[in-house]
């Protein structure tokens, strides 16, 4: 039986001046982009997993649970239902706010926008 997260130390969402703070000073976060494999090809924030979200339900099982979980799409809504299934089950996900586009747009231009 899975337990919904209720540790309130896990946001629900964070933002991409969060994320890039974090991983700037090392803390251990894994990464889960929920978009299509067309969209991770056009850019992509390294080292990030591709479980589209379609193929989440049948793949969360290679979701590491050993270290806080941030979850990626384009806009966020994608990965805002994707953290809120990952959390339902036990996973500390948290939501990108602005998804990859904010990320592209406020923490490396260089990235491709779509």
């Amino acid at each position: 039986m899975t337990e919904t997260i209720t540790d309130e130390a896990t946001p629900f969402a964070m933002t991409v001046a969060d994320l890039a703070g974090r991983l700037a000073r090392g803390e251990t976060l894994h990464l889960v982009d929920v978009r299509e494999p067309w969209e991770t090809e056009l850019c992509r924030i390294d080292g990030s997993l591709n479980i589209p979200l379609g193929q989440l339900p049948g793949r969360a099982g290679d979701v590491p649970d050993d270290a806080p979980v941030v979850v990626i799409c384009h806009h966020g809504a994608r990965s805002a239902q994707a953290t809120q299934f990952l959390r339902a089950r036990g996973v500390r996900a948290i939501n990108l706010t602005g998804g990859i586009d904010a990320w592209a747009r406020q923490q490396d231009p260089s990235m491709a926008v779509y």
